[in-house]
């Protein structure tokens, strides 16, 4: 689910799901903020890189997961979403994303916590909230903004359509595109140059430009929770699950009408 390799002082773990395009369910949530909790601990660990097996970088959160909660059948792990993007705020050391396929969802706003960002060309991202008829998450209602600006950040977070890594690439969500064959050695090449730096210096450095943020991120957070729970379960989002699990397109018009 969560394989974990270290390269000297570079640890990468991959989220490895791939028959269901490295979904999070709660199982691998917990895996991921494990992963990171120990990372943030270890002497021997100075960057963290996260990728994706196969053709996805990850689908987001399991949308069969997601209904199973609305149906009362959800078992809750021990972190979760919320555990898992308290683990990336507080995570003191470089964080490196390496995007090697798709990304949906948290799969692509978990971008507004990495320090860096290397894509793969054949990549995309989509942050399918409008079409799912839920709220932003993970901050990035504040993160997205602040890395590209209001209007990109506006057609990303309300479009639900696909963007492309060259989109990514110009508008600033992303630090550096690749070769799919060639993402992990750049990945892992700045990777090293920050991991042959003292710890140390690592972590201020980070702190310093993080610490700035934390009373905004706070507050987006709160703001997406409140949303969320506002419109989850409500007439739209019951009619874009459904069409998910039916698998067509939904229909809001009547539900949007007066």
């Amino acid at each position: 689910m969560l394989h974990i390799e270290d390269h000297g002082r570079v640890r990468v773990a991959t989220l490895n799901r791939p028959e269901a395009k490295n979904a999070f369910n709660e199982a691998l949530y917990d895996a991921t903020t494990e992963a990171l909790l120990t990372a943030a601990t270890d002497p021997m660990v100075a960057v963290f890189v996260l990728t994706g097996q196969g053709d996805a970088f990850s689908a987001g959160t399991d949308l069969l997961e997601m209904a199973a909660r609305m149906g009362g059948e959800f078992q809750a792990g021990t972190h979760g979403f919320m555990g898992m993007i308290d683990a990336l705020i507080a995570f003191p050391k470089p964080l490196i994303c390496a995007i090697n396929g798709l990304g949906l969802g948290i799969g692509t706003t978990i971008i507004g916590f990495a320090d860096l960002v290397v894509m793969s060309t054949v990549a995309r991202l989509k942050c399918p909230f409008s079409s799912l008829a839920v709220a932003p998450e993970a901050a990035s209602s504040f993160t997205f903004p602040r890395l590209v600006g209001r209007q990109h950040a506006t057609w990303v977070l309300m479009s639900s359509e696909w963007i492309s890594a060259q989109e990514c690439f110009d508008m600033g969500l992303v630090w550096k595109l690749t070769e799919p064959d060639s993402l992990m050695a750049t990945t892992l090449d700045a990777a090293q140059t920050l991991a042959s730096k003292p710890i140390s210096s690592l972590v201020e450095i980070k702190r310093a430009m993080v610490a700035p943020l934390r009373a905004e991120i706070d507050a987006a957070r709160e703001s997406e929770n409140q949303a969320f729970q506002r419109l989850m379960g409500a007439p739209a989002n019951i009619e874009a699950l459904q069409a998910f699990a039916e698998k067509r397109v939904p229909n809001f018009a009547g539900i949007d009408a007066p």
